[in-house]
């Protein structure tokens, strides 16, 4: 299967090189980038030291801190000339053709770390986190220098479909990635002191792999797509698909919750999607949250609807303030009957043709 990101990492690059090639003869040093305290130079170096950094992670596969290595553009210790404004998007081409390298060939799978929010990060994760890094730094340096840049919309989508899910769509994609990280201004809304992006979730059974799904794989589910994932012959479900639409329409709504929205479940012996599971909002006042799942016919059977919601749950029952969990099953449906009460929830009620179970913590 293709790995999401690499080309996009590449495109990014490329138009950052295009843009500040054409005021290589400047002076970069004297010049502050924008509205940060490095100058155009510094920040042109932080563009290629997170590349290869990310490029790094995920090669290295580091899952408790970042690897512990760093560039340098100055080559004083090895007695060379420092790069020039040329040669630091020299610099910069070659750690993106690193990072689209490493992302191209990760498995999809594999997450390294990463402390945002959840400490770790998929390929396409660190791809979107590289394209992000040149995106802005190269508007930054722009900006300093008095030149104008926008990238292609596309690119600005790709970052706040993967790690920006709880940024409200704008006008168009540049000017949201804008306003989200404290450079633009939209209207109707606060401007932003403080941001961080947010990698989605991901939750471990024995067999089991629960990945939070992105406004970027809601949107492809949601279409008659795979979202990304090896799916089983069956492949989604149609609850899988409705699910995502909503989820989709969470996004759009400014409402989309990472940890309270969708898990797609992946056996873990073979990288295969056999279903999904998730919320369906966040907890309300009572501390009480509803969760669902849909099975791919072919994957029923074996277990793995149970195993995924005592993980579900066993989780939500941990974060603050939640104290139940919920789950509505029609009175026909025999099975997702038999799988609630597997998981430790009790009935509460019937009506309507439906059975309500909750587990409280």
């Amino acid at each position: 299967m293709r790995a999401v990101g690499a080309e996009q990492v590449e495109e990014a690059v490329a138009d950052c090189v295009a843009a500040l090639g054409t005021v290589t003869d400047r002076d970069w040093t004297g010049v502050r980038a924008g509205r940060l305290e490095w100058n155009c130079r510094e920040t042109a170096a932080h563009i290629a030291s997170d590349l290869i950094a990310y490029a790094g992670q995920i090669a290295g596969r580091a899952q408790d801190a970042y690897v512990p290595f760093e560039i340098t553009l100055d080559g004083s210790e090895d007695g060379l000339d420092p790069a020039d404004n040329a040669g630091t998007l020299q610099v910069i081409t070659t750690t993106g053709a690193l990072l689209a390298a490493a992302v191209r060939t990760t498995p999809r799978a594999v997450r390294a770390f990463h402390p945002f929010p959840f400490r770790h990060a998929s390929r396409e994760g660190f791809a979107a986190m590289g394209i992000a890094e040149v995106l802005l730094h190269t508007h930054d340096i722009a900006e300093g220098m008095g030149i104008g840049y926008e990238p292609p919309a596309e690119l600005a989508s790709f970052v706040l479909t993967r790690i920006f899910p709880q940024a409200k769509p704008g006008p168009t994609p540049w000017r949201t990635l804008l306003w989200a990280t404290g450079r633009g201004d939209l209207p109707g809304r606060e401007p932003v002191t403080e941001w961080k992006w947010s990698n989605n979730p991901v939750l471990r059974s024995e067999r089991l792999a629960l990945e939070g799904v992105t406004p970027a794989v809601a949107a492809e589910l949601s279409l008659a797509g795979d979202g990304g994932f090896h799916w089983v012959d069956s492949g989604p479900f149609e609850g899988t698909r409705e699910g995502a639409g909503m989820l989709l329409k969470q996004y759009e709504e400014g409402v989309f919750h990472p940890e309270w929205a969708m898990y797609v479940l992946v056996r873990r012996e073979d990288d295969r999607a056999v279903g999904a599971m998730g919320f369906h909002g966040v907890p309300d006042e009572d501390g009480r949250v509803e969760i669902g799942y849909d099975l791919s016919v072919d994957a029923r059977g074996n277990g793995y609807a149970t195993e995924a919601l005592r993980t579900l749950s066993a989780w939500a029952l941990t974060r603050d303030g939640v104290r139940t969990v919920a789950a509505v099953v029609d009175q026909e449906n025999v099975p997702s009957q038999k799988v609630v009460t597997r998981a430790g929830f009790t009935e509460v009620s019937r009506q309507e043709g439906q059975i309500s179970y909750e587990l409280r913590g």
